[in-house]
């Protein structure tokens, strides 16, 4: 990589935007967003450009503790199941299946 600084550059904020993600620190999101717009990378400055468009809620999820994810799963368990029944059954069948399923 010393070869491309641009490379190494790039990997340097993608690896940080990761860590960020991972270490759920999103505090530290304004400050990279900074970092990537001032390396002027293509692909990266345009994608930290657009996080800056809801910075609230986009420094919010990796910065809570909590998740959606269980209500996601509940969520497409239902749409699997209503595309099973998709023209087969009345709304009655496709209750009893998701309350006993």
């Amino acid at each position: 990589m010393d070869a491309c600084p641009e490379l190494a550059a790039a990997h340097d904020l993608v690896r940080d935007f990761g860590d960020m993600l991972t270490q759920q620190t999103g505090v530290l999101l304004p400050a990279w967003i900074g970092e990537t717009v001032e390396a002027d990378l293509p692909g990266l400055t345009g994608f930290a450009r657009g996080l800056t468009n809801d910075l609230d809620a986009i420094t919010a999820g990796p910065t809570l503790r909590w998740s959606s994810g269980g209500t996601e799963g509940a969520v497409n368990r239902i749409k699997k199941i209503k595309r099973q029944l998709y023209g087969r059954a009345e709304f009655e069948l496709l209750r009893k299946m998701i309350l006993l399923s």
